[in-house]
């Protein structure tokens, strides 16, 4: 089973232009991005996905390998589908997909995936992490999406919205996703024809897509939080948390 790991990074952003470039303790947010997730094993390689020659360049700056994909890729996983298709990659092979804004990822967290696929051969396509919620103010925040999932882990629902909730008591635990997936290359190849999903466009949550077309999204319990970076006031927590790893 081979394993890619790619990090789709994008220059433009409404709320933080040239964010993957934003310097973190003296490196740009993408290098420390791409050399944590590097230190998983059993990956067999590692790439940026981008469309934006600033990034390319700074990336391979640092030793790191590049693939270049279509500036009108519509999505993330749009992005992943083109790297997947200039790679040749053979449809049983396992796709990693990490954010570019998560400089404080974790590489158990990728292990974690990968053992997934390794463990439960051919139960599913697509996989992904959540983190049981300690710090309260990110129950009702929608920025930080939830999710829900049956007793063998198979996701039943993500939402923005604090689920489930609870009608006489919310002494209970609530779930946070975290925005790592993993897929086998003939999913993404798929998932990128299906048409946006109703429940998507309403949450503006693209996993849902998968779920109201019938594929099952399994679920892995994170030991660790790690916190995309969404503006220039999150650069300091990153700094602060890596200063003390």
């Amino acid at each position: 089973m081979n394993v890619t790991l790619l990090i789709p990074a994008r220059y433009g952003s409404s709320r933080f232009p040239g964010k993957p470039l934003a310097p973190i303790n003296g490196k740009p947010m993408i290098q420390h991005v791409y050399e944590r997730a590097s230190l998983a094993k059993g990956l067999d390689a590692v790439y940026v996905a981008t469309d934006d020659v600033r990034i390319k360049d700074a990336v391979e700056s640092f030793g790191g390998k590049v693939v270049m994909t279509d500036p009108e890729a519509a999505s993330g996983t749009d992005r992943i589908d083109d790297a997947i298709k200039q790679l040749g990659l053979n449809d049983d092979d396992i796709v990693i997909n990490v954010q570019g804004d998560q400089p404080l990822i974790d590489p158990i967290a990728v292990e974690q995936l990968i053992s997934l696929f390794e463990r439960h051969p051919g139960e599913f396509s697509m996989a992904t992490l959540a983190v049981e919620i300690t710090n309260k103010s990110e129950l009702d925040n929608p920025n930080h999406v939830k999710v829900v999932f049956d007793n063998n882990f198979n996701a039943l629902y993500f939402s923005r919205a604090r689920i489930p909730f609870g009608r006489d008591s919310n002494d209970h635990p609530v779930y946070k996703h975290l925005g790592l997936y993993a897929y086998t290359r003939s999913f993404v190849s798929a998932f990128a024809k299906l048409p946006m999903g109703r429940l998507e466009e309403l949450e503006k949550l693209e996993q849902l897509r998968a779920l109201e077309h019938g594929h099952k999204i399994k679920i892995a319990i994170s030991a660790f939080d790690f916190p995309e970076v969404d503006t220039p006031e999150d650069i300091r927590i990153c700094e602060a948390r890596l200063a003390v790893d």
